[in-house]
């Protein structure tokens, strides 16, 4: 029986294993943990989240929404694991972070067709079929193969949001809404008035950061750029981003708050909320000084502080197809956010279709490459694209998307329509791929 080596227990890597097995192809996954974990993973569970517990919004004429939707035509074991294990998050989609890790990691050991292979790879095999999905904290021992395999790997920052319980949240100062009354009442909102909001923001710009390596030094990705960062672009940089308070209303003034920290939920009980957007570098004391000048937070008890880790991924424009496996050596793939992709279901989705690839490519048939029309396949594309000059991660946007036949000027119904033209070219690339 043909056999694929897939190198990564996390999002990308879960899906390729799925994808393969369900195609009848035997999969060895290694995944380092609890060999070795990376600084920013503590569970031996496979698709550990480490940063927040939101997959971003549900609805299909969203980016997010429409990646997820295409995602599940394609049989995404993470979207499916996503449905089941979901908590009350307004009109995102967010999970039980345990509970997600735990049903994804039962539903692979319970693959006949996968075999989990607890240890560290070093390097990757050149004589067979594999897919490298080791994430943008990949270990410096196959980071260093990699690169010897691709090219010098670039470097940004990710940083994650603390977390707090919801029982030391003072609720007389904050009060549950969503934003827009959309969703129910998913978020507990702490708000602030304009001298509350001064004094916080001049602690917060003047807080001290935890000192990073010169090898840390090249700056921050802006998609999970630290609060503080933010913060020095400019007093209302921050009030206008995440503490930003349109679409509420406190009730206890009638009005709308000068600025807003909202908390969603990290587990099903709500025993747990993070801080909406306020992923940060900030030494730990530092962060509870700051952070309680906040009057909700003022006793809040921090069950995991902000941490901010080093995150590579690679040149890939010139170096990978469409399909995610490399131009010179195609029986070598990528998936995951070491692609370029930026997010959870974007890793996820890059891992779907590697591995749907990686089947073809070892049944000798032509790549399934989605059109530029779908998400996934504009997704797929930016990564391969040579034009790009100045290569960044990228998420899902509907600005990837080609524009509407005939303008649409409004927004909602723009978004509405290429939302629908995407799922119906999946839904017909799905059909015929089913046939050859």
């Amino acid at each position: 029986m043909n056999e694929v080596i897939v190198i990564g227990g996390g999002f990308a890597g879960c899906e390729a294993a799925w994808q393969l097995a369900k195609r009848g192809i035997r999969v060895k996954l290694y995944e380092m943990k609890p060999v070795r974990f990376s600084p920013a993973h503590k569970s031996e569970k496979l698709c550990e989240l480490v940063c927040s517990n939101s997959f971003k919004a549900a609805r299909a004429d969203s980016a997010a929404g429409l990646l997820k939707a295409e995602m599940e035509l394609l049989g995404s074991l993470c979207v499916e694991c996503t449905k089941k294990t979901a908590v009350p998050a307004g009109g995102a989609l967010a999970v039980d972070r345990g509970l997600f890790s735990d049903m994804v990691t039962e539903k692979i050991e319970n693959e006949p067709l996968i075999e989990i292979i607890r240890e560290e790879v070093t390097c990757v095999p050149r004589d067979k079929t594999v897919i490298v999905a080791t994430g943008p904290l990949s270990s410096e021992a196959i980071s260093s193969d990699i690169e010897s395999l691709c090219g010098k790997a670039l470097s940004f920052f990710d940083a994650a949001a603390p977390i707090v319980t919801a029982d030391s949240v003072d609720m007389e100062r904050a009060f549950v809404q969503s934003r827009y009354e959309k969703g129910g009442d998913d978020y507990i909102n702490c708000p602030r008035n304009k001298e509350e909001y001064e004094l916080f923001y001049n602690e917060l710009v003047n807080a001290e950061s935890v000192i990073l390596h010169d090898f840390e030094k090249n700056g921050v990705y802006e998609g999970c750029m630290p609060i503080e960062v933010m913060a020095k672009r400019g007093e209302d940089t921050i009030r206008f981003g995440p503490m930003k308070p349109v679409g509420l209303r406190d009730p206890s003034t009638g009005r709308r708050p000068w600025a807003v920290l909202q908390l969603r939920k990290e587990n099903k009980e709500g025993t747990l909320y993070n801080l909406v957007g306020f992923q940060t570098n900030l030494k730990f004391g530092e962060q509870k000084r700051v952070f309680s000048l906040i009057p909700a937070l003022k006793n809040a008890e921090y069950v995991r502080y902000g941490v901010m880790h080093r995150n590579s991924f690679l040149r890939s424009p010139g170096l990978l197809t469409p399909a995610f496996n490399m131009k010179e050596r195609p029986e070598i793939f990528f998936a995951g956010q070491i692609t370029g992709v930026e997010g959870y279901m974007e890793s996820a989705s890059s891992g779907i279709l590697a591995g749907i690839n990686a089947a073809r490519l070892i049944n000798g048939k032509e790549p399934f490459i989605l059109p530029e029309t779908s998400m996934l396949g504009a997704l797929s594309r930016y990564i391969a694209d040579e034009t790009v000059k100045d290569f960044q991660p990228m998420g899902a946007a509907m600005g990837l998307l080609p524009p509407p036949e005939t303008k649409i000027r409004d927004k909602k119904q723009r978004y509405a329509y290429l939302s629908e033209r995407a799922l119906n070219c999946v839904k017909e690339s799905v059909d015929e791929h089913e046939r050859v």
